[in-house]
This record gives C-alpha cells, structure tokens and sequence, in this order.
C-alpha cells in the first residue's frame, strides 16, 4: 500500500511546490505589466514572491524559461475569454461574433493582463518566438471559425494572407492605442476593426452569412 504523502499546513509537498510556481509567475507578471519584459529578474521576481533563491531554480532554468511561462498564462487567459465569446453567441451571424469578439480583446487591452502581448518584445528571442506562434494559432483559429461560412471555391491561400493581415493589423492598432501613438475611443477601435472585417467578409464569406442578428 502506497503511503499517504506528508503535509505542512495541511498541504502536501506537491501542493506547496505548485503554489510557489503560482507566486513566482504572479510576482514576474506584476513586474512586467509594471515595467515591461527587461524589467523581470530572478532576484526581483523572487524578492516580490517572497521566496528563495532556489525555489526559481525548482521550476525554471532560466529567466527566459519564466517569461515563456508568463506569456503562455496569459494566452490562456486570453484565448479562454475570447472563445467563451464565441461559444455563448454560436447563434449569431459570423461577423456579429467576430464584432463581439474585438469588444472583448480590446476590453482586455485596456483592463487585463492582455496587454503585455501588444508590448515591444525586441531583445528577447523566447518573446519574439511566442508571438509568432500565437498570431500563427490565431489566424488559425479564425480561418477554422469562417471555415463554415465560406464562399465554394475560395483561394485559401489568399484567405489565409487577408487574415494574418487583419490579424497583425489589430494587434498593431492596440499597440498604438496603449502607447497613445493614436488617441481614439475604444468604440472607435471595435468600430473600425469591424468595417474592415466586414470588407474581408465581401470578399471571402457566403452572401447570407454577412447579415447580422441572426438567431
């Protein structure tokens, strides 16, 4: 029989080591969204949790290990919101979700931890090779969206160029909004972003899927 594992205040080793982690992630995303990427260290990330010098190197063999850790939380984090968007409004025209969808990022941008993915990432290979990788996921998870509602025939190589176009676009718009490079509403940004879409969508999308408010 496998004996019961110890406990140190009624949690086990394992517990105590994911709670560590948990705190070691937090303190580098307070740090980051304070300061940017350049400013999170192993000795002040570990000052900020309270912990250990050895407790960083129990979960991460680098610095770099954990700002990949971070990003990938927050991806989590973002693509859970947007997709329970779509999820809840499957009854809806393509366009009318992709419109709720912008709402949702930009709201992100603005109140959530969203916005260290929009932050100048130049200087750190591991930053650089995520954002590639989430904008190749979300231009993926877009044309698997749309897939459904495409007119016969279309050029999917030419689909795949317009939304990795718009999708870059987006991104770099929120950028200069947080940066104030343009001062514009948030309703402006979902207003535009939505023209655009729409555009696309003349282009790519069957006639009946463009209207909007459908149930």
């Amino acid at each position: 029989m496998r004996a019961p594992a110890r406990t140190w205040g009624g949690r086990t080793p394992e517990e105590r080591r994911a709670e560590r982690r948990r705190k070691l992630i937090a303190a580098a995303l307070d740090i980051w969204l304070e300061n940017g990427w350049a400013a999170v260290t192993m000795r002040g990330v570990c000052t900020r949790a309270a912990l250990n010098d050895r407790y960083f190197y129990e979960h991460f063999a680098e610095r770099d290990e954990l700002l990949g850790a971070v990003w990938d939380e927050v991806c989590f984090e973002v693509f859970g919101e947007l997709s329970a968007v779509v999820a809840e409004h499957l009854d809806r025209a393509p366009l009318d979700i992709l419109r709720l969808a912008v709402t949702r990022a930009v709201d992100l941008q603005s109140h959530g931890h969203a916005r260290i993915l929009f932050d100048n990432h130049a200087g750190s290979t591991v930053l650089e090779e995520r954002r590639k990788a989430t904008l190749t996921e979300s231009t993926n998870l877009l044309i698997a969206t749309a897939r459904p509602y495409l007119r016969p025939g279309v050029d999917e190589t030419a689909f795949r160029m317009s939304v990795l176009m718009g999708i870059g676009g987006f991104n770099e718009l929120l950028s200069a909004w947080r940066l104030g490079t343009i001062e514009i509403a948030a309703e402006q940004i979902v207003d535009h972003a939505s023209q655009v879409a729409a555009l696309l969508g003349t282009q790519y999308l069957e006639p009946a899927a463009l209207d909007g408010d459908q149930h």
